[in-house]
């Protein structure tokens, strides 16, 4: 298993006094059809054998970590596989060529998802969309999300997730308060219903009642929960990844779609800006008080959406999306490895942001200092 120890320091550094063995902790963003750039990243961190100690998850990301963390790590990938399998819509027509031309392409899936749903994650409800219209009634969601229920059932282990050494944790938001909510199988039992209210994006889909408290998808609130992972100081060595599903850069926008795009992306990519800059201020701070504080990486990587996709990027499960989200995240979750400093980082908060690849494609933008490469 390849050491985190010796990419952040040499192995063995004594933090006051004590040996701590170094761990590495994944966020993972929320963004539906995008979440196959989960998928790859992870198949690359396999790759390395990369052993994730805790996994933070919001939505698609929590599907993802539910999956991982309620397998054996030997059918880990092949569950991922299947869960995406199911997921992609069959197309009775290949790939084409241009820019312009996929993009019809892409249309007629997200649009045919929104139309008939995705029977392994979610359909139609009544009254749903129909609520809209005067005399009927009313209704809280346009989707059920139900089918993603049984699709959990199958492909996660629940009984396993939550005795497992891997720790997971499950963001959500109270949709009555607003306040954020963390589940955790450090302290909770997480079940399918946790994973459910994560992934309930509104007004799509219903939230979901737990203890009383009505919850939702957080990704307006913070759609890569990285916060969670300093909410208790790593008092050890600590590599944390994070892989973001919606990008703070792009190229100007020249049309409407493309301004809803940018829109969605801003919306939903701020928040882990506003939080990476609150841990720089912090960890500041902290090192004038402790010049002996763990060294802690910040490796962050983000969905670099290709120029053919849409707006409506998230609904977009066809074969040719799925495979380059995949791929996109094996290439820049490499990428964002091979910028560790190959002596290690000093004490403190080191933040790194990888330069990531746009889907379907060679180019990579240019790594910098910014959350949301």
């Amino acid at each position: 298993m390849r050491d985190t120890v010796a990419i952040l320091r040499p192995p063995g550094f004594i933090a006051k006094g004590q040996i701590l063995p170094a761990q590495t902790i994944v966020v993972l963003g929320g963004g539906n059809a995008l979440g196959a750039y989960l998928a790859g990243a992870y198949e690359r961190l396999l790759h390395d054998d990369i052993r994730p100690d805790w996994i933070i998850g919001a939505s698609a990301g929590a599907i993802t970590g539910a999956i991982l963390v309620g397998n054996p790590p030997e059918r880990r990938l092949e569950r991922l596989r299947e869960f995406w399998a199911e997921a992609t819509i069959a197309t009775p027509f290949a790939q084409l060529g241009n820019d312009k031309l996929r993009q019809y392409y892409n249309g007629w899936h997200a649009a045919w998802s929104a139309l008939v749903g995705r029977p392994s994650i979610f359909m139609h409800r009544w009254p749903g969309f129909w609520a809209a219209l005067p005399g009927t009634p009313n209704d809280v969601a346009l989707y059920d999300h139900s089918p993603l229920r049984a699709t959990l059932e199958r492909l996660v282990d629940f009984d396993l997730l939550n005795r497992s050494e891997t720790r997971l944790s499950v963001a959500c938001v109270d949709i009555e308060t607003g306040d954020e909510v963390v589940f955790d199988t450090r302290r909770d039992r997480i079940g399918p219903d946790h994973i459910l209210a994560s992934t309930a994006i509104t007004p799509g889909f219903p939230p979901v009642v737990i203890g009383g408290r009505m919850l939702c998808d957080p990704g307006y609130v913070n759609n890569t929960p990285l916060d969670v992972a300093f909410a208790s100081p790593p008092d050890r060595d600590t590599l944390c990844i994070v892989v973001e599903l919606f990008s703070l850069r792009s190229p100007r926008p020249a049309s409407l779609d493309a301004v809803l795009e940018r829109t969605q992306d801003i919306l939903f990519a701020s928040p882990t800006r506003r939080t990476v800059e609150a841990l720089r201020r912090e960890y500041r701070l902290r090192a004038e008080l402790d010049p002996e504080l763990p060294a802690i990486a910040v490796l962050h990587l983000a969905y670099q959406a290709a120029a053919h996709e849409l707006a409506v990027k998230t609904f977009d499960f066809s074969p040719s999306s799925v495979r380059d989200r995949w791929e996109a995240g094996g290439r820049d979750l490499q990428a964002a490895l091979d910028r560790l400093p190959a002596g290690g980082t000093g004490p403190g908060l080191t933040y790194i942001a990888a330069g990531s690849h746009r889907a379907g494609d060679g180019a990579a933008s240019p790594a910098g200092d910014v959350p949301a490469a």
